[in-house]
């Protein structure tokens, strides 16, 4: 599957939603998908949430720049277009 492009719009593919485990009293987002539920944190959680179908990926990407300023950002870009190639690849997002 071909990488995200700038202009293309990450979003929950259809069938998917967030949702809420408990855990210990405590709460935390899940993403549920037809074939099981899968729990991000860190930055993985950070973008998924910005996947909202109206932000381009450019947006994401200059968003978690903003975020990451020490980071290289030829990394952050390479980094996250594999992270969502991979969601895509199962079928969680879709652009």
């Amino acid at each position: 599957m071909p990488p995200p492009e700038n202009t293309s719009q990450p979003r929950l593919a259809t069938g998917c939603r967030w949702g809420a485990e408990s855990k210990a009293g405590a709460e935390e987002r899940v993403v549920l998908f037809p074939e099981g539920a899968i729990k991000l944190q860190g930055t993985g959680r950070q973008v998924l949430e910005r996947c909202d179908g109206e932000r381009t990926f450019a947006q994401i990407i200059a968003e978690l720049q903003a975020q990451f300023g020490d980071a290289d950002p030829a990394k952050i870009r390479a980094d996250i277009s594999q992270f969502l190639e991979q969601l895509r690849h199962k079928r969680i997002v879709d652009y």
